[in-house]
Formats: structure tokens, sequence, C-alpha cells
């Protein structure tokens, strides 16, 4: 090949690595006194850089090397940030444990992940003292304490954190990294079989970063701005807490992190230190606008991202109703995770509410860089017409290459050279996406394939629903029959006959339920979203599941 094609290059030049060492670096020289709190603890940036240097210290004392896989289970605090950044440029690997998994679960994901070290916030130590004796590969554990705690009965703890890092020194010598090297590594909770591990390099990271950065900056509806005050409502050990505290970080923006998510709590942390902009699911905004706390606060101006499962119009409604600026954000573990966004063109900033609500609870347009595609099952494209469906394939540089030691599982993944998401999608002229459902959790009656998202957002609608699930259950005669299980609001009644007629004259008789149930709860995965599998389970039996 002809070597004009390569670019040249001077004998000393050095290309520079997109590793996070730089995102931290951006944020500290760009805001060193800007701060970042948890509790009664507040540290500056420039605190936030030694603490890294220190963490990085501490942990190469305790035999922490590159290469290495080092455990977090902690809940939303600076700990935890600055884990994000000192286990990564260390050259190690961080694995962000989901506290909420079963114990037998979390066991799995330690060994899989042959994790080395372990950091564990004293509040989950009696997991970890119960499985002990089968974690394989953990040498090291480390203690993050909130409540006075000094020990354990029977784990060997090399130190509290903060002990550890005030005797660490102040400066690390940080490796150079190749940009491809594995940064973070975490297990995804869909609802069937075991947690699969997604791993992410320092390159898709920085990617990543970018790339949300450059979508949600600016002047508009739903920006994030260097004068914002960013709180995580989404748990850090879920996708990076959508990867968001990196953009923060590199923006040098003000941080809050709230610890355990208790909505007196988050509550007081929005008026006191005048948050603007969070993300969660939607279970999450739902408590909180229906806490007690929240009927005589101002929540005006607070930007929210929702994602993790589909924003219900009504809730959407609610929370414009209050002032809030909600949008839906999609992506999934897979995807690290952040793909569209639903952020509103000019001309739709100045429409009605009701207009708005229903751009705002569609799935969004792409970020920069990513390409999407809604195809059929030969990977042929269906037509942008807002109402052919397909399934969504991606591609964006920073998409999981794989399972973590699951090849056939990363084939099926990849096939065809596209990440398939599962989700089924429209798509309209002019580039919004709108998932319509799972593939695993469409309904498929006479013949027809029907949308379990659709009649969940219309039966969440009624003023008396505080929330809904459909699903397909066994008939005899069509296949499957539409099932809805309905979740009332405190002190109201409603009836089957009621959930049935509001769905036939919206949709029509064969998108209407065959029967209503009412339920105290729906059961949710350890994220917060609705866990389709444990309500079809209560109308399915194993030879059902067997032949469908």
């Amino acid at each position: 090949m002809s070597s004009h094609l390569n670019i040249p290059r001077s004998a000393s030049a050095v290309e520079s690595s997109l590793v996070i060492n730089h995102i931290l670096e951006a944020g500290v020289r760009k805001a060193p006194d800007q701060t970042i709190t948890y509790g009664d603890r507040t540290f500056t940036y420039r605190d936030l850089n030694e603490r890294v240097h220190r963490l990085a210290g501490a942990l190469a004392a305790q035999g922490v090397k590159p290469g290495d896989t080092v455990a977090v289970m902690d809940w939303d605090t600076n700990r935890y940030l600055e884990a994000f950044f000192a286990i990564p440029m260390m050259g190690a690997v961080l694995h962000t444990v989901n506290v909420r998994l079963s114990p037998e679960q979390i066991l799995y994901t330690i060994n899989h992940a042959e994790d080395d070290a372990i950091l564990v916030n004293s509040e989950f130590l009696p997991i970890l003292e119960e499985l002990k004796d089968r974690v394989e590969t953990v040498k090291t554990y480390i203690l993050l304490d909130d409540d006075g705690v000094k020990g354990s009965d029977s784990l060997p703890l090399a130190g509290e954190y903060e002990e550890l890092l005030a005797t660490a020194p102040a400066q690390y010598d940080f490796p150079e990294l190749d940009e491809n090297t594995r940064a973070t590594t975490f297990y995804t909770t869909g609802t069937t079989g075991l947690p699969k591990g997604v791993y992410f390099s320092h390159r898709q990271l920085v990617l990543h970063t970018f790339a949300g950065r450059n979508t949600m900056a600016g002047v508009g509806q739903g920006r994030f701005n260097e004068d914002d005050v960013y709180m995580p409502i989404t748990p850090m050990f879920h996708v990076h807490a959508w990867g968001i505290p990196f953009m923060a970080t590199m923006m040098g923006v003000k941080q809050v992190y709230p610890g355990r998510y208790e909505p007196a709590t988050l509550l007081k942390l929005l008026v006191t230190h005048k948050v603007t902009f969070s993300h969660c699911v939607p279970t999450i905004i739902q408590m909180l606008l229906q806490a007690e706390a929240a009927k005589s606060i101002d929540l005006s101006g607070w930007k929210v991202i929702i994602g993790g499962s589909a924003l219900p119009k009504a809730l959407a409604m609610g929370a414009l109703g209050r002032g809030i600026d909600i949008y839906t954000g999609y992506g999934m573990s897979e995807t690290c995770p952040l793909l569209t966004l639903a952020q509103l063109t000019p001309e739709l900033e100045n429409a009605d509410l009701e207009t708005q609500a229903d751009y705002r609870t569609r799935t969004g347009r792409p970020v920069a860089m990513v390409q999407i595609r809604i195809v059929d099952g030969e990977m042929n494209d269906v037509p942008h017409d807002n109402k052919s469906q397909g399934e969504v394939v991606v591609r964006a540089p920073w998409l999981t290459q794989g399972y973590l030691n699951d090849p056939d599982k990363s084939e099926e993944l990849w096939h065809g050279g596209w990440l398939h998401t599962g989700d089924v999608a429209v798509m309209s002229e002019d580039g919004w996406l709108k998932i319509v459902d799972r593939i695993k959790d469409v309904i498929k009656t006479g013949g027809e394939w029907l949308s379990s998202l659709d009649l969940e957002n219309l039966i969440s609608q009624h003023s008396a629903v505080a929330g809904a699930a459909v699903v397909g259950v066994p008939d005899e005669k069509w296949g499957e029959a539409i099932m809805a299980v309905v979740v009332l609001k405190e002190g109201v009644s409603l009836v089957e006959r009621d959930v049935i007629e509001r769905c036939r004259g919206k949709l029509g008789g064969i998108k209407t339920p065959k029967s209503v149930e009412f339920w105290d709860d729906i059961p949710k995965t350890p994220v917060g979203k609705t866990d389709k599998k444990a309500v079809r389970a209560k109308f399915w039996s194993d030879a059902d599941r067997a032949v469908n």
C-alpha cells in the first residue's frame, strides 16, 4: 500500500492517549475551588485530585497493581467518585458491584470478575461476611464507613478508607496507559439468566464523556452547563451513573452526592444546594413527586433525564406541571450507556405542554457519533414512517465489545456487525426514535405483535393509577391474551371494566386487555425497572413457557 496514505509524524511527536486522567485534569484546572459534597463533608476539586492520588497510593500499598480488579460496594458518595478515577488511572479495573443484587448474584459477579480487592461500605459487611468462604480471588478488603464501624468479626480488613488515605502519599506516579486499557467492568441485571459482565476502555469512557457533553451543552431545553449543580439519582454502580459524573467532573460543576436514596434527604439536598441537574428512573421521580415534603418545595428549573424504562406521559405531565424540565434518555448497560436524548428542538420548546410531553417521552434522537438502524429479522432497514417496527441496532465508539468471558453471547450481541439492543422501535422521518417494547415483552396475539408499553402508558394516565404493567398470558385461542396489572393510588378505587373500556376507546378491540388484576405493588429489578419476567411468572406455567 502506498506510504502517502499514512500520516507523517516527527520522530519526537507524541500521540496523546485518550485516558480518563485528562477528564480529571480538565475539571481541576477549570475549577480548582469548586465543591463536591457528601453528607457533612465538602471537598474542592483540588482536594479531589489529591484524594485520587492518595487512594491510588493506598491501594498500591495493599498490593494492587496494573491489571488487577478492584470492586466497590458503596452508595453514591465522594468515595465512589474518587474510585471512578484512581482505580482505572492506576491501570487497574474498577468493578462497580450492584449492591441491590441478591447475595448469590453478588458472589457470582465478584468471582466472575476475579476481583483482587473490595472497597466495602460498612452497611454491606454482613453480605461479604456471609460469603467470605466462597469468595475465590479477593485478597484485600477496605472499609468505607459513615457510622463509626471500625472492624469486622470475620473479614480481614486492611483498614478504614479515610485512615488509609491520611497515611498515603499526596502524589502518586500514575503509569502511561494505552487508551484501550480496560478501565471498568460491571454486570447487567437482566431478568433472565446469570448477570453478564460488560467492560469499557479508557478511550470509550473519554469519547462517551465528550459526546454527552457535546450533545447537552449550550442554550435550550435540557442543557447541562458549567453553572449547573449536579446530583445523580442513578446509582454509581449502574453504568457509571450513566457516565454523567465524568462529564460533570470534566466541566468543573458543583457536585452533590446523596448516599442512599431517601425521599426526604433527596428533597432536602435539592433545596439546600439548589440542584439543577439530575437523572433517574421513573419510579424515583414518581416517589419524589408523591412525597409529602415535595408539596411545599419549588422544583421549577430542575432538569431531569429519565432512563432505565419508558417515561409515562402522565408522569411527564405531572413533572412539567411542577416546572421540572423532564425528558428521556436511552441506552443500556452494553452501550455505556448514552445513545439518544429527547431534547426539544427550538420550535417544540414553544409548544403546549401536551405536545411537549409527547416528544419528551419519546426515546429521542441519536447523540453525536451514534449510528442507529431499525431492522427486520434479516437486518434490512425498515421505513422511517413512525409505524414500521424493527429491532434497534447500533454502532458508536463506546459500545462494549462483548460480554466478559462469554464469546457465544458476545457474538450474539454483535451479530452482523451491529450491537443488538433487543428493543423494538419505530422511527419518524425526521429522526425521532420511539421504543415500543422489548422483543421479549412484545405480546403475540392472533398473529399480531402488540406493544405492552403503549398500553401501560395509556393506563398510567388515568388519575387513579399509580403504576401499570401489561404482559401476554396463555390463551388457547389467540396464543397470548393481554393482561394488565394495575397499582392504584392510595384512597381511590377502580374496577376492571374501567381499565378495559378506557383502552378499548383509545386503542380499539385488538389492543384491549382481556383481563385486569389490581396489585399492591409491581415487582422491580435491582435497578428499578418493572420486572416483566416476575409479572409473567404469575400466569405462565413451566410447560407454557417451554412451548412459547
